[in-house]
């Protein structure tokens, strides 16, 4: 079609531009840099940098963790500026000033080099010295390399101990006890090394590397005990035992113990590792909950180094200045090339759309969906929306079909009625005025319905709820059936296995059990039975209606709460009757929060079921009130 012409080219001219123009910009920019900024880039890289800034982020670190503020970071901040040689400042998250080394006219850098937080420490920026952290027989796990040291791989700085800090007396007990284990294992002939944790615990790590041996040697000297809770580690930790319990609870699994190496002292769920990793992150969550008010807030560090960058510039040969521009023109034209070949495909699938959409003749054509990018899902929405306006659009027709099908019936009658009585063939009394009377009824009753369910589609229907005794509502309802169930010989009974209290509208509820009774007791032969019952599950109350009537075919129970649809294909009324009922029993549900739901058996009975969420009501004192029947017993 002419008219793709110019959207074609658009699209591709615009994508050939900017790929040329993005591929000239970054080729020049990437060779003018390599030439002209390899030597700083060399010297920022250097060892002794990095070093630096480990160790000023480390020192800083540290400060944190043992603090509960900044107010005192002043004197660290200046003492790690003068022997490193580097600008030192720390700021706010929100870049208010909390100390810098140098002058506070002096600009800060536009980029932070690094969050100072002891509770989610960097690693990139750690210290260089590795972690062992020791399980409690003795044996050490696998070291942390070049990490920042940590007992645990929460990312949580092992110096912000907080509530974890041991008191002089049972700091004393523990060195006395790790003393006794160090003379026990001096009698086997065997040796451990000893360190002190940063909450004054001391740790003891076996030399021998016969695990056997080590562990019988462990158990023999009590190396075990050194690794049970104190009274201060066990306060924090029944404390954090809670933490977690609550953060696992979320998830639905068990709760843990946890051990002083702050791991769990048996798995949530043996062979689950994803429950490891659950209980290992809702444990890191307890503990940095647990010592934020022990450690400084999260702080920004800014550091500028002060040397003088170089001035030498490397200088290009002529080989190397020719390898430079053919490999430019190389990648230009691989561009030029990626460019034309995507640009085509991309117009492909947006031509079909477009030419789809102009076509007045095919409202409902669909496009193929040929490839699962975005263009194909805007395809595949394109088909979505042209399916919901097909469905949207029969339904339209079947609703305006059936409106006039059920308004022509009662208008017919009181047409046929009047020009008798206008050509003298009946008479105007009682009986006729009572037979319009009749028709007129009809037609209110389905322009109420038909209202009922237009303020749905409109919005939320408008409710006035307020609680309400079920069981009352229940009689109330079977009550007003009453008649009508003795007249045909239908046993209705209404009953609630505990007294319930429910919060609704009262009277939008008794329209929707009333549109169920009177569609079950229809459909429910002399004889029958009809059962209105109500019973509370967990968080809802279940409201059932049901009968021992005809049942509805498996086939017909998904078009059960369609307007205007009926069992009885004949759309005869005595039968049937307006089609609405149903539908606005679903929306009277649906407006309280509640589901509408039906199952049923041919030729046995049917079970009209409504779930309404039972809310904040309270229950009354329980108690069985008897059922009441209407109608016949038999």
């Amino acid at each position: 079609m002419p008219a793709d012409v110019p959207l074609r080219r658009s699209l591709v001219t615009r994508l050939l531009a900017t790929s040329v123009l993005i591929a000239v910009c970054s080729i020049a920019a990437t060779a003018w840099l390599a030439v002209h900024t390899t030597t700083t880039a060399i010297q920022h890289q250097q060892v002794q940098i990095l070093a630096d800034d480990a160790s000023i982020y480390d020192a800083l670190l540290g400060y944190a963790a043992t603090h509960p503020d900044w107010s005192g970071a002043a004197a660290t901040v200046r003492e790690l500026a003068d022997r490193t040689g580097r600008r030192v400042a720390l700021t706010t998250p929100d870049h208010q000033p909390i100390a810098d080394s140098a002058a506070q006219t002096t600009p800060l850098p536009t980029e932070t080099s690094a969050v100072l937080d002891p509770l989610r420490i960097d690693p990139a920026l750690g210290s260089a010295r590795g972690s062992t952290s020791p399980r409690p027989d003795g044996s050490p796990t696998r070291p942390q390399g070049r990490q920042t040291p940590r007992t645990d791989p929460g990312r949580i700085d092992p110096r912000a101990v907080g509530p974890y800090l041991l008191p002089a007396a049972e700091r004393d007990h523990l060195h006395t006890l790790a003393q006794k284990i160090s003379s026990c294992l001096a009698g086997y002939g065997r040796s451990a090394t000893t360190s002190d944790q940063p909450s004054g615990r001391p740790v003891m790590v076996l030399t021998d590397k016969d695990d056997l041996i080590r562990a019988k040697v462990a158990d023999d000297c009590g190396v075990g005990d050194l690794a049970r809770p104190t009274t201060t580690e066990q306060q924090a930790l029944t404390r954090l035992d809670a933490l977690t319990a609550d953060c696992l609870t979320h998830q639905h699994l068990p709760a843990v113990h946890i051990g002083t190496d702050f791991q769990p002292v048996t798995p949530p769920l043996p062979g689950h590792p994803d429950a490891d990793q659950a209980a290992r992150t809702c444990i890191d969550a307890g503990r940095r909950e647990q010592l934020a008010g022990y450690v400084a807030p999260a702080a920004l560090l800014y550091l500028t180094g002060t040397a003088e960058s170089s001035t030498r510039v490397l200088h290009l040969s002529p080989a190397s200045t020719y390898r430079i521009v053919t490999v430019t023109a190389a990648v230009l034209l691989l561009a030029v090339t990626v460019t034309v070949t995507v640009g085509a495909r991309l117009v492909r699938p947006l031509r079909a759309l477009t030419a789809a959409a102009r076509r007045p003749e095919h409202p409902h054509q669909r496009v193929p969906v040929t490839t699962r990018d975005e263009i194909g899902y805007l395809a595949a929405a394109f088909n979505d929306q042209t399916e919901r306006r097909e469905r949207v659009e029969e339904k339209r027709k079947a609703l305006v079909s059936d409106i006039a099908h059920e308004l022509r019936t009662p208008l017919t009658n009181i047409r046929c009625w009047l020009e008798a009585a206008h050509d003298g063939i009946v008479v105007a009394d009682g009986a006729f005025t009572s037979s319009l009377l009749e028709e007129a009824l009809l037609l209110q009753h389905i322009m109420d319905d038909l209202q009922d369910l237009a303020a749905a589609d409109a919005g939320p229907l408008r409710l006035h709820p307020e609680p309400l005794d079920l069981d009352q509502v229940l009689a109330q309802v079977a009550a007003a059936h009453h008649g009508r169930a003795r007249s045909a010989g239908i046993t209705l009974t209404a009953r609630t296995e505990e007294a319930l209290v429910l919060t609704a509208d009262p009277l939008r509820l008794r329209q929707a059990l009333g549109n169920l009774l009177s569609n079950a007791l229809r459909h429910t032969p002399e004889g029958g039975r009809v059962e209105l019952r109500a019973r509370r599950a967990d968080d809802e109350v279940v409201i059932e209606v049901l009968d021992t009537g005809t049942g509805i075919a498996p086939a017909d129970l998904p078009r059960v709460f369609d307007r205007f649809w009926r069992a009885d294909r004949s759309r005869n009324r005595s039968s049937g009757g307006s089609g609405l009922g149903l539908a606005i029993v679903r929306q009277l549900t649906e407006a309280h929060g509640g589901t509408a739901s039906v199952s049923s058996t041919p030729h046995t009975g049917t079970v009209f079921t409504l779930r309404l969420p039972a809310g904040n009501a309270p229950r009354r004192a329980t108690h069985h009130p008897p059922a009441r029947t209407a109608g016949t017993d038999k």
